[in-house]
């Protein structure tokens, strides 16, 4: 049975260890490590049989237009690769969304796989007027409403915290070409 709780202090080298073999690198483990602290940053993690075996972090994010509320980012979300494709990272995305929502935030946007990320209700930001401070293609940088109308009227840039600009962007293709 898999459970989804908070990310304790004792987490962070399983949850290190986790980022580091599902991306196949350090850059997403270290940017973990400086952003779990931050000020509003949502980190859980799904537990299976007493072992961590996934990770989710959702941080703050400034998005440049009218807002009807604050909003974060997902990033990054992680399952061991021998777990993966168990249904974890959807229960990752599903429990972040609703602690975000219960935390007062009004919308998510990720930049991720676009055929996973619509099943949670997640549309391309170019579809609510968004930009990425990156160059993405447009069908992996996505937005979702948490409160209905939160982003009517919205549009512009997303900017993510700055610790993000020290991570490449070379996964899943997600960089323009």
């Amino acid at each position: 049975m898999t459970t989804i709780r908070p990310e304790d202090r004792g987490d962070a080298d399983q949850v290190r260890l986790i980022n580091q073999l599902a991306f196949g690198r350090p850059d997403e483990a270290s940017l973990v490590d400086t952003l779990r602290e931050t000020d509003g940053a949502l980190s859980l993690v799904a537990v299976v049989n007493a072992r961590i075996v996934g990770h989710i972090l959702f941080t703050s994010v400034d998005i440049e237009g009218q807002i009807a509320g604050p909003a974060v980012g997902l990033a990054p979300m992680a399952v061991l690769p021998e777990r993966q494709r168990q249904g974890i990272g959807s229960m990752l995305v599903r429990a972040g969304l609703d602690a975000c929502r219960s935390a007062g935030q009004t919308a998510v946007v990720v930049l991720g796989h676009p055929d996973f990320y619509p099943r949670f209700g997640f549309v391309p930001a170019l579809t609510r007027r968004l930009r990425c401070e990156w160059p993405v293609r447009p069908e992996v940088f996505m937005v979702m409403e948490l409160r209905p109308g939160a982003l009517t009227g919205a549009g512009g840039l997303v900017l993510y915290r700055p610790e993000f600009s020290a991570v490449p962007l070379t996964r899943n293709d997600q960089t323009a070409s």
